[in-house]
């Protein structure tokens, strides 16, 4: 009777390794679903990244001021008839030794 039992529970086993450890197996679906969410995570980041380039392409389409605000601070061009100042930050004096 031990030998009967002990035998189908081996059976039982090898049904099941292929339902756990196989190619379409459960640890496989585990660590493919990790995955999917992973990647949903990384195209909501791209989806928002996106979002905020399209944001700015409109609106350097539509306005001047768009453009005038990068030409200033990128480029660091400056309107005719007017006047630039330059603040430097005072420096401690070194010490000679």
């Amino acid at each position: 009777m031990k030998v009967l039992t002990y035998t189908l529970a081996a059976f039982i086993l090898l049904l099941q390794y292929p339902l756990w450890f196989g190619k379409g197996g459960w640890v496989r679906v585990w660590g493919l679903e990790r995955q999917v969410q992973e990647q949903k995570q990384t195209n909501a980041a791209l989806a928002r990244r996106n979002g905020a380039l399209d944001a700015e392409v409109r609106d350097l389409k539509q306005g001047f001021e768009a453009i005038e605000e990068r030409a200033r601070y990128e480029l660091g061009l400056i309107k005719q008839d007017e006047i630039f100042f330059q603040v430097v930050p005072r420096q401690p004096p070194t010490r000679d030794r």
